[in-house]
């Protein structure tokens, strides 16, 4: 992509402050790095699920009364490691995420100005502030998707509203068996916990899957409207 300089606007036409330029820059670099750190979540998460099948077998014997051979160490061992390497390929790859979107987003903001209704800069703390990360990056991620639509004819938000259903369903779950599982203390409590845990953990592999699609669909839709040029003047052919 060629480098474009939009006019000094705001995200919104009755604001007072005026942002910095918005400058389109190719998202391509970012939104690889971004693909690769969601296969790398997608990864840790069906190791999770794995790890967590062994628990779930574990703690199911140790209800039952079944002798465990060091079975019980192994599992608890294995399950702690997979939550490990979880949380660390998702931070990194929230980092590069955020990196990404927030490039969309100015680029966008060069296609249309005004199509907007938060300022750039809740590109990334819409996801960081609690409560409002439950819808902020939804909207911001439709007006990108809008934005970034062919003149002539606007892309359905399917993808994206499917993505993000998954995702909120991951959070939730997550949230909701990560504080089952830390209450937990006997067998078929720990068992019903690790259940949840690995239900969440799928629902993520959905997701993270979801978000690959939206990069790439995002990154060949700003790519082609860069090509196109300006808008068409109205009524002209």
């Amino acid at each position: 992509m060629a480098n474009v300089c939009s006019p000094l606007v705001t995200d919104n036409r009755h604001d007072h402050f005026i942002a910095p330029p918005a400058w389109l820059q190719s998202p391509v670099g970012l939104g690889r790095a971004a693909v690769a750190g969601l296969g790398v979540v997608i990864a840790t998460d069906l190791f999770a699920m794995a790890a967590g099948v062994f628990l779930y077998d574990v703690t199911d014997d140790l209800a039952n009364g079944a002798l465990l051979d060091g079975r019980a160490e192994l599992a608890d061992r294995l399950y702690s490691t997979a939550g490990i390497v979880q949380t660390v390929a998702l931070l990194t790859t929230a980092v590069l995420f955020l990196c990404w979107f927030h490039r969309v987003r100015v680029n966008a903001e060069v296609f249309d100005p005004y199509g907007h209704g938060k300022k750039r800069g809740w590109a990334v703390w819409g996801w960081l502030v609690p409560v409002v990360n439950l819808w902020y990056p939804r909207r911001i991620a439709l007006d990108i998707w809008n934005a970034s639509s062919p003149w002539s004819a606007p892309r359905p938000h399917g993808l994206v509203n499917t993505w993000w259903t998954f995702w909120i369903v991951s959070l939730l779950s997550g949230r909701a068996a990560s504080t089952a599982y830390r209450k937990a203390e006997s067998a078929d409590e720990i068992r019903d916990a690790v259940g949840q845990l690995m239900f969440s953990d799928a629902v993520d592999v959905v997701a993270a899957a979801l978000a690959v699609a939206v990069v790439l669909r995002l990154n060949r839709m700003q790519y082609a409207k860069a090509l196109a040029g300006p808008a068409p003047a109205p009524g002209s052919a």
